[in-house]
């Protein structure tokens, strides 16, 4: 790899040579103080990115009102990775091309390209028509023409707020250098270790991966593979239990006013994708074999998903009904749509057991 990008090459060797040298030093003032400032400064800066850059920016999966977005700009200062502008635009980039050469962090190049070297040799490619709505936000326009200035402004900011409850040492090392590693980091590890380690839930064609613990210093962002089949959704995590403190955010955003038009894709239209892209993928891998198993395999697909989508119709068409009847309809109803719900269920369980069937006999990707 040759190295075009020498300004952002030298910064990151020298940031993380600063750590590592540092950290005798660091061991003598690591008190809760210096922790403390470390955690509220990594969470900010890092929710920045997740609430704003990535799910407000890159994939419009809300919006905002101005004070929001300024929170959101003004605290992703903290993080110190591009513009919102830049980073919605190489984002969008990403999902447009991933796994392919035209990624600009694509896994196919190895683990610690994906990581890392990518920028050090990432050209940009301009293209506005990647980002109208973004050009069209008075906000974020000025971010990126002053984003220098934002970032010399905050850090000077949380620095001299720091030196107030800890040694100046103590703020720079923890309250600077180490909050922007790992900041640094664990935004990387989507591009790299998310997609290599973890499960294919939704979309087994894809790289990427769901990996719970990743999701836990990343605010909620492991859930990739998720977060890759329906980008729009403004949950990566839409399980009970899924650690998305991001969702968590914008959800109470919106309760505040501060956020409408959040955007999910319902269980049904979830499971109706699901269906469609593992039908797709294991035909595809189908085509070729010509024997009596495979083309019984295929029939068994064919079969199984027109009653799942038939189901999952009725069962659409049954709620619209719902919503529309009378008190005296409403109890006949909900009878019905309760054995829908239950006769879809054992739909899709046929579904899973098939492909799972396949996976294995064909050694598809999960």
């Amino acid at each position: 790899m040759k190295i075009k990008n020498w300004d952002i090459f030298i910064f990151i060797v020298l940031y993380h040579i600063a750590i590592l040298a540092l950290i005798p030093a660091a061991m003598g003032v690591a008190a809760w103080g210096a922790i403390t400032l470390f955690l509220i400064t990594y969470i900010i800066g890092g929710m920045s990115i997740t609430v704003g850059y990535h799910r407000l920016y890159a994939h419009k999966a809300y919006a905002a009102n101005a004070f929001f977005e300024w929170c959101v700009l003004i605290g992703s200062a903290l993080s110190m990775e591009m513009s919102a502008l830049k980073w919605s635009h190489d984002h969008r980039i990403h999902h447009n091309h991933v796994d392919t050469d035209k990624d600009p962090y694509s896994i196919k190049k190895g683990f610690w390209y994906a990581h890392v070297l990518w920028l050090f040799d990432y050209q940009r490619d301009y293209d506005p028509s990647l980002i109208p709505d973004l050009l069209k936000n008075p906000r974020v326009v000025l971010q990126d023409r002053y984003y220098g200035a934002f970032v010399v402004v905050v850090n000077l900011a949380v620095f001299g707020i720091g030196c107030l409850f800890v040694s100046p040492f103590a703020s720079f090392y923890f309250g600077v250098l180490l909050r922007m590693a790992m900041i640094h980091h664990s935004t990387w590890f989507i591009n790299s270790l998310c997609h290599t380690i973890g499960s294919k839930t939704y979309a087994r064609e894809l790289s990427a991966v769901d990996n719970a613990l990743l999701a836990l210093v990343t605010f909620g962002e492991g859930y990739h593979n998720y977060h890759h089949a329906f980008a729009a959704d403004y949950r990566n995590g839409i399980r009970w239990y899924h650690f998305d403190p991001s969702k968590w955010t914008i959800w109470l955003a919106s309760k505040l006013g501060m956020a409408e038009k959040l955007r999910v894709i319902n269980d049904i239209a979830l499971q109706k994708a699901l269906v469609l892209k593992d039908k797709k993928l294991i035909i595809e891998h189908l085509e070729d074999d010509m024997g009596a198993v495979a083309a019984e395999l295929k029939a068994k697909l064919e079969e199984v998903s027109a009653v799942f989508e038939e189901k999952a119709a009725a069962l659409m068409l049954k709620a619209r009904e719902l919503k529309q009847a009378s008190d005296d309809q409403r109890k006949s109803i909900q009878q019905e749509l309760k054995a829908q719900r239950a006769s879809l269920k054992v739909t899709w369980n046929e579904w899973i057991a098939l492909t799972k069937q396949a996976a294995c006999d064909y050694e598809l990707a999960h």
